[in-house]
């Protein structure tokens, strides 16, 4: 098998072509930087969606970067209908379907217009497709959601505890590389979009606790309590969306991933290599 990777260098790819490997398929990695080449990956330079070269027909293509590229460069490639497609989304597609944060509602409706382009140029051209919708990623420390917030309170030496009751299913990146291999090998999950979330669902504070206990650096715990971040959604409206987002749930329900693909995500036991950026690969 011929597998060809957009958003190779993504976290998601980090984890995943390790494993095509593994499996000995041969891999084509796509970067907009130019790479060295690998045992088993061949990396091209490019950029989605009119600056790819050449890819010749790959049994199979999977991308992490953005939705209406893909489709656009799907719709032109001329990949016969055998090429088995899969692509990650967001469950940002449907938790902020309703926010009251205008940019969030446009960023959902953009989202599912992107899959639904995927879908539309992979059904013309009769090609079995699979979206995953993930909830928060993390494993890499590359991401740009838990990261971040690791990183700045590692070097402060405090960390902020916001009184979220929310539920949270952060999902390892290697997790979601596992459900991608899982679908090249089962085709029934093919014309589907998948909600994929991690093992465990906690509270927001919960989240934050367990992010903070897993770091190698002392900090100060700074709990916030719900009245000042009430205070803080009418007082910064940048913060209004976030804020709001700590009491409601953003969760995925992963039955049809485990009943389809046969996979179950590991719960959320982070360690201090999760925010640590991973060498090239």
């Amino acid at each position: 098998m011929t597998v060809l990777v957009f958003g190779a260098s993504s976290q998601i790819g980090h984890f995943l072509l390790p494993r095509l490997r593994a499996r000995g398929e041969s891999v084509m990695a796509l970067s907009r930087k130019a790479r060295p080449g690998q045992a088993g990956i061949h990396w091209l330079q490019g950029e989605l969606p009119g600056q790819v070269p050449a890819v010749g027909q790959p049994t199979a293509v999977i991308s992490f970067g953005p939705l209406k590229s893909f489709a656009e460069w799907l719709a032109s490639a001329g990949l016969p209908a055998s090429t088995r497609v899969i692509a990650t989304s967001s469950m940002s597609a449907e938790s902020k379907q309703a926010s009251d944060v205008p940019a969030e509602r446009v960023l959902s409706q953009t989202l599912r217009d992107g899959e639904a382009a995927i879908a539309a140029a992979c059904d013309r051209q009769g090609m079995p497709w699979t979206i995953f919708r993930p909830t928060i990623i993390y494993g890499a420390g590359i991401d740009k959601s838990l990261t971040p917030i690791a990183h700045r309170a590692s070097r402060l030496h405090v960390f902020p505890l916001p009184a979220g009751r929310g539920l949270r299913q952060p999902v390892h990146a290697d997790d979601i590389a596992a459900a991608v291999v899982a679908a090249l090998d089962h085709p029934e999950s093919a014309g589907r979009v998948l909600p994929l979330g991690g093992g465990e669902r906690l509270t927001a504070g919960e989240m934050f606790a367990r992010v903070r206990r897993s770091l190698s650096t002392p900090t100060l715990p700074v709990p916030i309590p719900a009245a000042l971040l009430r205070l803080g959604r009418g007082v910064v409206p940048r913060l209004r969306g976030p804020l709001t987002r700590l009491e409601a749930d953003l969760i995925a329900d992963n039955s049809e991933l485990q009943r389809l693909l046969g996979v179950s995500p590991r719960p959320f036991r982070p360690d201090a290599s999760c925010w640590m950026p991973q060498p090239p690969l």
